[in-house]
């Protein structure tokens, strides 16, 4: 299954940035895509369309690495140390990639194309939240492709 191709189709049917980048990992998580959709729904365009806030492809990444890597017991230090630390990872991939993680200056920047963006170059996408959606699902896979998730 090719996810940024499928999160690409996603968002061109009217799904935010968050439930795009989270629904093709279903397969992952043990969640439906419509649960993915729900639990996302809120992340997309910067928290609530506000644009002030994350990036809902960033977003949607990290719900996924939660779901994957579950801290669930308040005493458990070390599941909280290990997705801490993936989540910085993530987001430290995204911002080196675009030079943001927030929605509004993101869209002020508008990083376009460039060698990090494989994906959305092999998709001949060029559309700015598409080309940070099909990203975010690109770097997600290969963070988790290292862990042995992937």
């Amino acid at each position: 299954m090719d996810r940024c191709a499928l999160a690409y189709e996603y968002h061109k049917k009217g799904y935010n940035c968050a439930q795009s980048v989270t629904a093709v990992f279903a397969d992952l998580t043990g969640w439906t895509p419509e649960q993915l959709f729900a639990a996302a729904g809120s992340f997309g365009g910067g928290y609530g369309g506000s644009h002030e806030e994350a990036c809902g492809a960033v977003s949607g990444a990290l719900l996924v690495l939660g779901i994957l890597f579950p801290y669930t017991d308040e005493g458990d230090r070390e599941a909280k140390r290990k997705l801490y630390g993936l989540a910085k990872d993530f987001r430290r991939r995204f911002f080196e990639t675009f030079g943001h993680t927030r929605c509004g200056d993101l869209l002020k920047a508008r990083p376009g194309l460039s060698e990090k963006t494989r994906a959305a170059q092999r998709l001949d996408i060029t559309t700015h939240c598409n080309i940070m959606i099909v990203t975010s699902v690109e770097l997600l896979e290969e963070l988790l492709r290292e862990q042995g998730k992937l």
